[in-house]
């Protein structure tokens, strides 16, 4: 069952947000003709997370890899791919792990609102 997101970027020109389509069953988020993707794996909370005192652990949406065609390239797509993966973590009280180097270090940096989702860097290099 796939679930519809329409990108809540901001449109330059005429150009409209494009329509991210959610597939639970390919954990991906995919452009509605599926040519365009970001795909994630889920994984459990690791050590340090959510202990004895602290909130509980939060699930971890590990973004693994964010890819558009050529003929799509340029158009804004990789972000509005990302910008639905991080709506989604955040309506999930999900984390996420940026293992993708388009989301770590392109998107992120750009959209800096989006460090209240992702998994703290000690965490991070730590293994989760």
């Amino acid at each position: 069952m796939a679930a519809s997101m329409q990108g809540r970027g901001v449109a330059t020109g005429a150009r409209e947000a494009a329509k991210v389509v959610w597939s639970p069953e390919q954990r991906r988020f995919a452009s509605e003709d599926g040519l365009a993707y970001l795909a994630y794996n889920m994984r459990k909370p690791g050590k340090g997370m959510g202990e004895e005192g602290e909130e509980p652990a939060k699930e971890v949406m590990d973004v693994v890899h964010t890819y558009v065609p050529m003929q799509k390239r340029g158009l804004g797509l990789a972000g509005e791919l990302c910008k639905a993966a991080f709506a989604h973590a955040r309506e999930h009280k999900l984390l996420i792990l940026p293992s993708c180097s388009y989301v770590s270090d392109t998107f992120i940096p750009r959209h800096p609102e989006c460090w209240d989702v992702v998994v703290p860097e000690s965490l991070h290099r730590a293994g989760l």
